[in-house]
């Protein structure tokens, strides 16, 4: 998630102090990645150093409010037109806890899947339930079209991990057939070995 892109669109829309920005970020994005106010300065510190954002006076309850630059807004165009880059994806939590667990001692793997996808399930539900809610009346501003198209994600993606816990459990129960299964194939390969094929024949 990009926090400096983030504050950089919300200040196209005016000058903006960091409170402010807190509040319309979470709200934009239902709270779903929540900010403290200390992160927004520390931001627009940085968006500041780099010539993107300019403070501009104070409002009348004298908070120092902050503008977007030009070249503050060259670098929120080459956001919104650059694709999000898949090359190096974030690390998932998830993705290295069941790869450590293949083969941990002491440790049920189907167990740990089971328990996610309860977890995963119930995640889902309770997104589903926010889209319901979301959807009870036409969105009525920018704020709540942004938030249902967030909170759509959410359930997408909790949908495509539920598949992956899925398809985790029977990849992992066809390799345990294939373990159980393989030292009497080999068995049953050297009872039925021609005995002239074996080196104490030839003797």
């Amino acid at each position: 998630m990009s926090i400096r892109h983030g504050l950089l669109a919300l200040l196209e829309r005016g000058p903006r102090y960091g409170s402010q920005l807190r509040t319309e970020f979470e709200s934009r994005t239902g709270s779903t990645w929540p900010l403290n106010v200390g992160q927004v300065y520390t931001t627009l510190s940085r968006l500041e150093r780099d010539g993107m954002v300019a403070q501009d006076g104070e409002d009348d309850a004298g908070h120092a409010l902050y503008s977007i630059t030009e070249d503050g807004r060259t670098e929120l165009r080459s956001w919104f037109e650059t694709p999000v880059d898949r090359s190096s994806p974030p690390r998932d939590e998830l993705a290295i806890k069941l790869a450590m667990a293949v083969g941990a001692p002491g440790v049920d793997i189907r167990a740990v899947i089971q328990s996610q996808r309860s977890h995963t399930l119930k995640a889902m539900q309770d997104y589903t339930r926010l889209k319901a809610q979301a959807l009870a009346d036409v969105p009525a501003d920018r704020d709540e079209v942004a938030w249902l198209l967030v909170v759509e994600q959410l359930i997408f993606q909790a949908e495509a991990e539920a598949r992956w816990l899925d398809h985790c459990e029977s990849r992992l129960v066809r390799l345990a057939e294939a373990a159980a299964t393989e030292p009497a194939a080999s068995t049953n390969r050297g009872a039925t070995r021609p005995a002239a094929s074996r080196p104490s024949a030839r003797r």
